[in-house]
């Protein structure tokens, strides 16, 4: 039997991506599964996957503190607990400082903090009642910063540090707090990225086909919420620049330089 049999697992953003890929797995191992997204669309056609499971939808934006509430709510009315919680709700945004507005930069850290936040603290109390565990789906953005993600690397690095400060609260507490770092994952997340007036992209600059997929990033995330790690880096590229940007921070700007300009434009 599964470990997470029976537990409630709460993830956010699961309508596609990441999130998607963690409902279905949670789902196939015999949890109860909450999620949230914005399109409500989307959110039923991942019920539609899993029909007869215990997968509770909302519809929620996580950037709105009323509406994580509001889901947390949900989750407690409909399960009665919560034994694990994934923020994995997240978007990224693609624009040089100099050009970007600053609404771009709030929208993203709304988001991807503050959405970490809010979820974090309306699930926390039933989380340390069951020793549970709290997840943040970051990024290696959250360890070095990537030109023309500012706002994203700003949001992550946030995460990162908020989440460490609660792991080092609840050290005692038998509650578990880990922060995940996927390297580049095939996702839509490009896609939807933010450009500088803060608009969807609408493409990838990236290769999808050559990145880690969805799927199986979600089992390297739910194994190490098993094992009740700390954290999580992924991928050889995605190591290889958190040991430059540690020990060779000159030579990791240099490189993460070549790899995102070509000619002096942003071209990834």
């Amino acid at each position: 039997m599964s470990v997470f049999q029976d537990k409630v697992v709460v993830i956010t953003g699961g309508s596609e991506g990441i999130g998607k890929a963690l409902v279905e797995a949670f789902i196939a191992l015999g949890a109860k599964v909450a999620t949230c997204g914005r399109n409500y669309d989307k959110l039923y056609h991942v019920k539609s996957l899993c029909p007869g499971k215990p997968l509770l939808i909302h519809t929620a934006d996580v950037s709105k503190e009323a509406d994580c509430r509001s889901f947390i709510d949900a989750v407690i009315n409909y399960y009665g607990t919560i034994d694990i919680l994934i923020n994995n709700a997240g978007v990224s945004m693609r624009s040089q400082v100099k050009d970007v507005e600053l609404d771009t930069i709030r929208r993203v850290m709304d988001i991807n903090f503050w959405g970490t936040v809010y979820c974090t603290k309306f699930a926390l109390p039933h989380i340390i009642n069951n020793k549970g565990t709290v997840v943040g789906v970051s990024s290696i953005a959250g360890y070095r910063g990537l030109p023309g993600r500012s706002g994203y690397s700003a949001s992550k690095f946030a995460v990162n540090g908020w989440l460490e400060a609660l792991r080092t609260e609840l050290l005692e507490s038998g509650v578990n707090v880990m922060w995940v770092c996927p390297g580049f994952t095939t996702s839509n997340i490009r896609n939807v990225a933010l450009n500088k007036e803060g608009k969807p992209q609408g493409e990838s600059p990236m290769d999808e086909s050559k990145m880690m997929s969805s799927e199986e990033c979600a089992q390297h995330i739910i194994k190490s919420i098993e094992k009740r790690k700390r954290t999580l880096v992924l991928t050889f590229t995605g190591k290889q620049t958190v040991f430059l940007n540690r020990f060779f921070p000159s030579l990791a700007d240099k490189m993460v330089r070549k790899f995102f300009f070509k000619n002096g434009e942003l071209v990834k």
